[in-house]
């Protein structure tokens, strides 16, 4: 088609009238993205400046002293990564692994799947232990492995997403350490929403994201590394086999030298400095209490219902519940309804949970008292008329 025609077709298609963007009301309930705070968006529609301006270099470094407070650490390369947290789970892996080397894997869900296909996309000898899906490692079990196999790498999901399990990591870090091994951590949904402590757990390399714990919109990662994790990184025999990714050249602009890498997300960067600001405003122990008193209000809620649980309360992750979709409903009918006439999102369940469970998010701005009043008698009025329509039908 020539370049008239093309043109001509195009406006035939009236593409120069859209409206201004509209985006419809809602109150996001699933497993990310949360809702970003008020404050948050305010800070996300300043008008960008240069990303070597002097004054974005000052909140570059605001941004990681607040990094180190929420994470807990005194880590010195800490930063968020231009990307949504699956950036940083594989610069996790590309920066710490040289083809052959073996990393260790726990997995119990479907983000561990996605570190293992990662892993071997970056040629690592990986060894995988599993949990079913609803279920936790316990510490004999992770410390048997870690003796047994030896690894460069140990890495482990803090709060798995798509099971709703939240793995106890106290005292690996020390095992981990005793064999001369990394500790990797995926906190994607737990920080900034419950306790994660990186120096006192001992832990090596952790990456999140922004748009759960962070009340932020996608788009940035989390990211800090040990001395430990440095020294590892310059030993490498070979070149970091991903460029945008290489925390070696990232470390020039987020370290003292900020030399130019990539031209990067400021107004994201506006974002998150908000987001950590009000989390260091609120004090992260606090957080934690208002995540553990929402998610203990919704889990007996949706029992006093007549709802099932799917994981044990031992193992239960506050930021995200996984119930069982009752037998009399369908649960993607539901899931629409409650998006279509209540403006309310709840997941799926991912994986073989698909079909099976609802994925009820409780995350930094969206954990509140409110929300789970809502939730929870919307559930008890139309749960039952979906049941009453279901069964009438057969």
């Amino acid at each position: 088609m020539s370049e008239a025609k093309l043109i001509s077709s195009l406006n035939e298609e009236n593409l120069f009238h859209f409206s201004k963007t509209y985006v419809p009301s809602r109150l996001l309930l699933g497993p990310g993205p949360s809702n970003a705070h008020p404050e948050v968006l305010k800070a996300l529609s300043l008008n960008p400046i240069g990303h070597l301006d002097e004054a974005y270099i000052i909140l570059m470094s605001e941004v990681q002293k607040l990094l180190r407070y929420t994470w807990q650490c005194n880590n010195r390369l800490t930063l968020p990564m231009s990307g949504t947290g699956s950036a940083a789970m594989e610069a996790s892996i590309a920066n710490f692994i040289e083809p052959g080397e073996r990393i260790l894997i726990a997995k119990k869900g479907y983000f561990g799947d996605r570190l293992v296909d990662m892993a071997t996309r970056y040629k690592a000898e990986v060894s995988v232990i599993e949990k079913s899906w609803g279920e936790a490692f316990s510490y004999e079990e992770i410390k048997y492995e870690i003796e047994t196999k030896k690894p460069a790498v140990f890495a482990i999901v803090h709060a798995e997403t798509s099971t709703g399990v939240l793995q106890s990591l106290y005292g690996i870090g020390e095992i981990c350490r005793k064999n001369n091994c990394l500790f990797l951590v995926d906190a994607v949904t737990s920080l900034g929403a419950l306790e994660l402590l990186i120096d006192e757990w001992k832990i090596d390399i952790a990456y999140s994201c922004s748009q759960k714990g962070l009340s932020c919109p996608p788009g940035l990662s989390p990211f800090t590394m040990s001395k430990r994790a440095e020294d590892k990184l310059s030993s490498r025999k070979s070149k970091v086999p991903n460029w945008y990714l290489d925390l070696s050249l990232l470390n020039k602009y987020w370290g003292s030298d900020r030399v130019y890498h990539h031209t990067a997300p400021v107004n994201m960067n506006y974002a998150i400095r908000e987001g950590l600001r009000l989390i260091a405003s609120e004090g992260l122990e606090n957080i934690w209490i208002r995540h553990n008193n929402n998610a203990n209000k919704l889990w007996s809620g949706l029992e006093n219902l007549g709802m099932e649980l799917h994981v044990s309360k031992e193992f239960r992750l506050p930021t995200l519940t996984t119930v069982k979709i009752p037998h009399s409903i369908d649960g993607d009918s539901f899931r629409n309804h409650l998006l279509n006439n209540h403006g309310i999102e709840i997941g799926n369940g991912l994986g073989e949970l698909s079909g099976k469970v609802w994925r009820i998010g409780l995350m930094g701005f969206n954990s509140n008292e409110q929300n789970v009043d809502r939730l929870l008698n919307i559930f008890d009025t139309e749960l039952k008329k979906f049941s009453i329509l279901h069964s009438s039908t057969f």
